[in-house]
């Protein structure tokens, strides 16, 4: 990895740390917008992490934009010696896959698809070389997510896949982007799953629909009410397939304020998945199947 400093402006500097989007650039720029935040360099204002990258936001009057670039250069030795050890959360995210929301919205912008013959699922499938649109459910829910960052609309996380390189699942975004995509539309682009955290615009492939709310600026959610929204960067997600049955049901708990979702504390240590990805990923369900 070779890290890329560059100016956005007068107030703004941008770190990549790699071109491409793994867990060991996503923990150095981690470790290292930590480092830019525990420094309290004079004039930072905000720091905003990204997938393999983050960018600073700075007072120029109060530190010149070049002193803010050498400060910040200055840290990315403590990024690269950082223990890549993390503390988090295990969620588990219920989904509608195939529900009748999603699969309206699919047919009704196939004209701005790569297939317009098929749904989105059938043509995740077959580009992923899956026999069926089941198989590739199970390809999707059966291994843990890790939030690799939350934004492009309030709430919404980006997740990668805990698996082998040579294992995950790739996805192109649609050709053209749709003007509508229902609010919690699980969805998938390149090599990440996301969750739509409000309706809108949207280009990525769609595969079904959560009934947990992920985003709620009047705080009223049970779960929501320490802060409006519910993902975080580096919070670890499994997905549970869910009939209609359930997905009603969890819908009226979520409306009622009785729902609470189900959680679990876990470490989570980069180096250890790297060697052995079935046995992290299986203490993981250990921990969230004792919650």
């Amino acid at each position: 990895m070779k890290t890329r400093y560059t100016y956005g402006g007068d107030e703004h500097i941008y770190v990549e740390i790699d071109e491409e989007m793994s867990l060991d650039a996503f923990f150095k720029s981690l470790s290292m917008s930590n480092a830019v935040r525990d420094a309290n360099i004079p004039g930072v204002t905000e720091i905003c992490p990204a997938n393999a990258s983050f960018q600073v936001k700075f007072d120029p009057d109060v530190t010149h934009p070049d002193e803010m670039l050498k400060r910040v250069k200055e840290l990315e030795h403590k990024a690269d010696s950082a223990e890549k050890c993390l503390s988090t959360r295990i969620i588990e995210v219920p989904v509608y896959y195939q529900d009748p929301w999603t699969h309206e919205t699919v047919m009704r912008f196939r004209e701005r698809h790569q297939d317009p013959s098929s749904t989105d699922l059938e043509y995740a499938a077959r580009i992923n070389d899956y026999e069926s649109v089941e198989e590739f459910i199970e390809a999707h829910h059966s291994q843990p997510w890790f939030v690799s960052m939350v934004g492009f609309v309030a709430g919404l996380p980006f997740l990668y896949q805990l698996v082998d390189r040579d294992k995950q699942l790739q996805v192109p975004k649609y050709l053209r982007p749709r003007t509508d995509t229902p609010k919690l539309t699980v969805g998938y682009g390149g090599c990440f799953s996301c969750v739509y955290s409000v309706r809108g615009a949207g280009g990525y492939q769609m595969f079904g629909i959560t009934p947990m709310p992920i985003y709620d600026p009047e705080q009223e959610v049970s779960y929501l009410k320490d802060f409006m929204v519910f993902f975080k960067p580096g919070d670890i997600v499994k997905w549970k397939p869910i009939d209609r049955e359930e997905y009603d049901r969890i819908a009226a708990s979520c409306e009622a304020g009785t729902y609470t979702p189900r959680i679990a504390k876990v470490d989570f240590d980069l180096e250890d998945f790297n060697v052995d990805m079935a046995g992290t990923n299986a203490k993981l369900m250990e921990a969230l199947n004792g919650a």
